[in-house]
């Protein structure tokens, strides 16, 4: 046995030693394991990704919209929930407005403020188990909103932890991000390096730096979608593909029209 399956080894012990005698696993829940498992990777990038986030204890996902990246990390997590393997879902993302969008101050307290940041992890959410089953574990603690800002001191134990929109925070944030997870817990941050709304953009993004960083560290996953991954409207994948090709700057509709009269 390699130094490194002895350490998964060794580390699932202590989950099933942990799981015995914490009554708080799973029954506190009481997801349906059934409604979860309806959830499924559909292509071959998406079961890699998967088997990742299963076998390695932090998984770095980067690729275009729509390949799956935080609907999958939900579904994981919901399974490992229901599983016993974790107490709580953490749920956290950069609070920046998407592509120059300035919102200003907005009402309620922290959950509720950055709520309209988190809706994608909502709504993946909600599709699997309904707004009411959501709401009722939020109620409970299980699943847990917690601004990226405010968790520099945690230590987040038996949890499984999702990033969202990694590309959109700093080195800093990144290193805090991943220097919480405690015993017992499971990180997965998900972003796309070509859609960034940090301002500076030619700065590194957070999870850009952490993918060239550990690119080589055993336990760390990286896992790499593409255009063939993507399940929304077939339109997105060309789209996509538009937006990657150069238009020339002196090229323009204003130019086209007067040409055409």
């Amino acid at each position: 046995m390699s130094k490194k399956e002895a350490r998964r080894a060794a580390k699932e012990t202590k989950h099933r030693e942990y799981e015995e005698t914490n009554p708080k696993h799973p029954a506190r829940t009481k997801v349906n394991k059934e409604v979860v498992k309806r959830f499924q990777p559909k292509t071959e990038g998406q079961i890699e990704y998967v088997k990742l986030i299963e076998s390695h204890p932090i998984t770095l996902a980067i690729g275009p919209a729509g390949t799956g990246k935080t609907f999958l990390s939900v579904v994981v997590a919901l399974q490992n929930l229901v599983e016993g393997k974790y107490d709580k879902i953490v749920l956290t993302r950069p609070a920046i407005e998407a592509a120059g969008e300035r919102l200003g101050a907005l009402p309620g307290d922290e959950s509720q403020k950055i709520f309209p940041y988190l809706r994608p992890l909502y709504d993946s959410l909600e599709k699997i188990l309904g707004r009411q089953e959501v709401n009722r574990l939020i109620e409970m603690g299980v699943i847990e909103i917690l601004p990226l800002a405010y968790m520099r001191g945690l230590s987040l134990e038996n949890a499984f932890i999702i990033m969202d929109e990694g590309q959109n925070a700093s080195i800093e944030q990144f290193k805090m991000l991943l220097t919480r997870l405690g015993k017992y817990s499971k990180l997965v941050a998900t972003g796309d390096l070509n859609q960034s709304d940090m301002e500076g953009r030619s700065r590194r993004n957070g999870l850009e730096d952490a993918v060239l960083r550990f690119s080589e560290e055993d336990e760390i996953a990286v896992a790499q979608l593409s255009m063939v991954d993507i399940q929304r409207h077939p339109l997105v994948a060309r789209i996509i593909k538009g937006y990657e090709l150069v238009v020339p700057i002196e090229l323009s509709f204003r130019n086209l029209y007067k040409n055409d009269r």
